[in-house]
């Protein structure tokens, strides 16, 4: 017996051959006019929403960021000393457009902590990032055994900090898969 869950995930594996193609080019028609970080009631995608963590019950809160893409080659040179290459090319930018939506998100709501957060669509100038929020204050989470490590002090500002999931891999502290 196959759930939802494998249907939705294989779903968005390639939303432009599903239904979801469709449906998420209308949507995002409504989200360019929104603001930049807006909650919402439930995610977008579930199944990835729940591999990451959430549950629904309180104290969890979902939040869309909207982040500009593009602009990842440095200007060149105008005056003065010039390098031989000028630097323009293989620019490395210093932090993914997935932890700038987890931190804009963070300053946002600065009670809650992040948790994770996944792509949901981007467009040609702006991709859309849903960051999971948790409230470390809620008796729910406190009460939770698989998420109250969230509500000790040493997780606090952990977004900011590069402890999330997108922060590590920024950090290089991914393991490394032997090939």
């Amino acid at each position: 017996m196959t759930s939802a869950y494998k249907y939705l995930s294989r779903a968005w594996r390639k939303p432009s051959d599903s239904p979801i193609g469709d449906l998420m080019k209308r949507r995002v028609i409504l989200w360019r006019k929104e603001p930049v970080v807006t909650r919402v009631e439930a995610p977008t995608r579930l199944d990835r929403a729940r591999t990451l963590g959430y549950k629904a019950k309180p104290g969890f809160v979902i939040v869309r960021t909207r982040v500009r893409r593009g602009g990842l080659r440095k200007p060149r040179p105008r005056s003065g000393r010039r390098q031989k290459r000028m630097g323009v090319k293989r620019y490395t930018p210093a932090k993914s457009l997935k932890l700038i939506a987890e931190e804009r998100a963070a300053r946002k709501f600065p009670n809650l902590e992040v948790l994770s957060s996944y792509w949901v669509w981007e467009d040609g100038a702006t991709k859309w990032f849903e960051v999971i929020l948790v409230d470390p204050n809620n008796p729910s989470i406190k009460s939770d055994p698989d998420l109250n490590w969230i509500c000790d002090p040493a997780n606090k500002g952990r977004v900011h900090r590069g402890l999330t999931s997108a922060g590590k891999k920024m950090r290089g502290l991914r393991r490394q898969l032997k090939g």
